[in-house]
């Protein structure tokens, strides 16, 4: 009997090709996706894609969708408390693992880790430590499509926010951003690909800027900010 997952879906193209590899390998049951939501803009988490999107994302993968809806602005505490109530609720559902897409970020996979061990669950990585260059040429090459929904200006400038990511999209990156933007420097919407049962329809609408404030560094009295620049897509 195959043990029973439940799988972050970020509805980005690391959560695409991991769960693609998830499926192909068939060991794993996938009983359901997990997405954090904005509760009050009814949009994912940093990827700032509109809830009905993600629904039609589900609909065409063919799978169950939990949205964990979030606070405006979370503390640390309230996601982790929020968290661990819904995996909590997930695990009595007789689900023992949680997927993720993540690829090198250690503290974070330790972070991950650690919390699922608290209420006896354990998390699995299936793109963990692979080559980000080798990966995104295999997305491609699998016949998946994604769309930038959102860049970090501290790496790229506004012209990449709305882009469908191609070969000339992976050419025109700066030298320190990693193609997969596993650093945060850009996150994606998948609309098509070999786990999908039909593309998502949608429409690229306004790119708009966001502001964030970083936390401070010792010593400093004046706030910098983070920018980013979304991409607003719009359902068809």
């Amino acid at each position: 009997m195959k043990p029973k997952a439940v799988f972050n879906w970020s509805s980005g193209k690391d959560s695409a090709l991991a769960l693609y590899k998830v499926l192909q390998e068939n060991r794993i049951e996938v009983t359901t996706l997990l997405t954090s939501i904005n509760k009050e803009f009814q949009r994912i988490s940093m990827h700032g894609v509109h809830v009905s999107l993600l629904e039609k994302q589900a609909e065409s993968l063919g799978l169950p969708l939990i949205k964990m809806e979030l606070p405006k602005e979370p503390s640390m505490e309230e996601y982790r408390e929020l968290m661990n109530k819904t995996m909590s609720e997930i695990k009595a559902m007789g689900v023992t693992q949680s997927i993720f897409g993540d690829i090198f970020l250690e503290d974070l996979r330790k972070y991950r880790e650690e919390q699922l061990q608290s209420i006896g669950m354990e998390a699995v990585f299936p793109l963990w430590n692979k080559n980000t260059t080798e990966l995104i040429h295999e997305f491609l090459d699998l016949g998946f499509k994604t769309v930038v929904t959102c860049v970090n200006e501290t790496y790229l400038d506004k012209s990449f926010a709305g882009r469908i990511i191609d070969r000339d999209f992976i050419r025109d990156l700066p030298e320190n951003v990693d193609p997969c933007g596993e650093n945060g420097e850009f996150h994606t919407f998948t609309f098509d690909g070999p786990i999908f049962k039909e593309p998502v329809q949608f429409e690229i609408g306004e790119t708009v800027k966001k502001t964030y404030p970083k936390p401070k560094a010792d010593g400093k009295d004046q706030e910098e900010e983070y920018i980013f620049w979304f991409c607003d897509l719009k359902l068809k």
